[in-house]
């Protein structure tokens, strides 16, 4: 990158902390893109004789095809400072990477939820932000980072007391014990059932964006963080290495914070997809062996998948038909009793968030048939999120489209208290056919804006869904008295980053 600073820099005992959650999403980029573009490696027989698996998911994992056809992948990124065969990472290389020290504790810093359709033909990636307080079975509520590395100390405990000494042995249990309560609790945030469970360590990142030559990536502004070490200038830049980790692992000074990292990370994985995907990357000789080998040092998965399997379901995928989005938020600033500032998120919310992307799951009810009137199908339904609130239009957009509705534009509005809805002259039938299927008795009303055929609904703060609405009881159990922080500004727009073009962003 032509704007870099010289080395070196110095590195304040803040910044080495908050290196952790961007680094380890990073590595979780090597992990998507080796799945999305998995035909071109897993012809190759080294790399599957080379990858290394774990037990953790109770049905074995992933052998045959899932129940559905489809395919639910938990992509997890570890702050571990060992490679994939759990050898400690030499002391030069966590310098370069400026890892810092370990504080005894491993988390999980980027969660990502895959879902893929049977026919391979698309693939919708949803970030879960490492502070979602959520339920932890077993352990309470906690921040969802947490959930690996409270049963994994708790595994060594126990296993140290029945005996175990040695240390790869009890690294690989106890991490195994991790990796299902992890799995556990994003099956009950989700309402899904993971098929296949893949992570990956802190080397992979840097040596996997070198080994593709980079990836590109685009700023609106100026930026300058002695916390992360970013310091690029506005624009579009190719980085890699450490200035991949830099331009991710970025928080402070930016608009919305970890919802505006969590943005960074997913057009960096976007990028990282296009970039694999193009044939410069698979075409070539050398940036695919070193891409290989990357891999292997950094990839754990799930026993028993078929990644042969796997390759051919995904090998029609471009990159048009990769989304990357985040799950709705309420409150970024949640004071939770033990755990600090935490992400407060709505458990009903964003089962209905993903159930809308992804589908019932097996033996779930589809919706009633009378839910997706044949006669919506006329109305096109363009939604405007005026609420602040992270990914709503998409939810809503996806919901009416449930109900039969065609889906039009989605996009952020001026923030408004209340939802209402806005028709063409003579429209609002259509209008309370939409207003309806919503619920909450919108106001329906006609602006000449509006034009024939379409609907509007601008989404005010007093939103509620249904599904929503249903589990604010226990959303608001652990609420202090106080009031909560207003959301976050919403992003430009609610529609999802895809593996297409170079978006700028804060």
């Amino acid at each position: 990158s032509p704007s870099r600073r010289p080395q070196p820099r110095p590195a304040p005992r803040a910044r080495r902390n908050s290196f952790r959650g961007a680094k380890i999403a990073l590595t979780v980029v090597s992990l998507l893109v080796m799945g999305l573009t998995g035909y071109a490696w897993a012809a190759m027989q080294g790399l599957v004789n080379g990858l290394n698996y774990q037990n953790v998911i109770s049905d074995g994992g992933g052998g045959e095809k899932p129940a559905d056809g489809a395919r639910d992948i938990l992509l997890v990124g570890l702050d571990s400072r060992t490679d994939a065969q759990g050898n400690p990472l030499p002391r030069e290389v966590l310098d370069q990477l400026r890892a810092g020290d370990a504080d005894g504790e491993l988390n999980t810093d980027s969660l990502i939820f895959v879902h893929i359709p049977n026919d391979g033909s698309k693939a919708v990636a949803m970030s879960l932000p490492r502070d979602s307080y959520v339920d932890i079975p077993g352990y309470g509520k906690h921040k969802i980072n947490s959930a690996y590395a409270r049963a994994m100390l708790q595994a060594r405990k126990d296993l140290q007391k029945q005996g175990v000494t040695d240390p790869k042995e009890l690294d690989v249990k106890a991490n195994q014990a991790g990796a299902k309560e992890l799995i556990e609790t994003i099956e009950k945030l989700t309402g899904s059932t993971i098929d296949n469970y893949a992570a990956v360590n802190l080397l992979g990142f840097s040596e996997i964006t070198k080994a593709i030559g980079g990836v590109d990536v685009c700023l609106k502004n100026n930026v300058k963080d002695e916390y992360s070490g970013a310091d690029f200038t506005k624009g579009q830049h190719t980085i890699s290495g450490v200035e991949a980790l830099e331009f991710v692992r970025q928080r402070h000074g930016l608009p919305n914070g970890d919802l505006d990292r969590v943005v960074r990370q997913q057009v960096f994985m976007a990028g990282m997809a296009r970039k694999v995907l193009s044939a410069g990357t698979l075409t070539n000789p050398s940036k695919l062996s070193d891409l290989i080998d990357a891999i292997k040092k950094s990839v754990v998965l799930n026993q028993n998948w078929d990644i042969f399997g796997f390759a051919q379901q995904m090998k029609g995928l471009t990159g048009g038909q990769l989304e990357f989005r985040t799950i709705p938020v309420k409150n970024v600033e949640y004071k939770t009793p033990e755990d600090g500032v935490a992400i407060q998120v709505d458990p009903a919310e964003v089962k209905q968030f993903v159930q809308g992307l992804a589908g019932p799951q097996p033996g779930q009810t589809a919706p009633p048939a009378d839910q997706a009137d044949p006669a919506n199908k006329a109305t096109t339904v363009d939604v405007r999120n005026a609420s602040g609130r992270t990914g709503l239009a998409a939810n809503v957009a996806k919901t009416l489209e449930g109900k039969g509705f065609t889906s039009g534009e989605t996009a952020n509005a001026t923030a408004r208290k209340t939802t209402v809805i806005w028709v063409p002259k003579g429209g609002r039938d259509k209008g309370q056919a939409v207003a309806d299927a919503l619920g909450g008795s919108p106001t329906v009303q006609e602006d000449k804006s509006v034009q024939a055929g379409h609907v509007t609904v601008f989404l005010g703060a007093d939103y509620q869904s249904t599904t929503a609405a249903a589990g604010a009881g226990a959303g608001a159990a652990g609420a202090t008295s106080s009031q909560a922080a207003a959301p976050p500004p919403a992003a430009e727009d609610d529609k999802p980053i895809t593996a297409e073009g170079v978006p700028c962003v804060n």
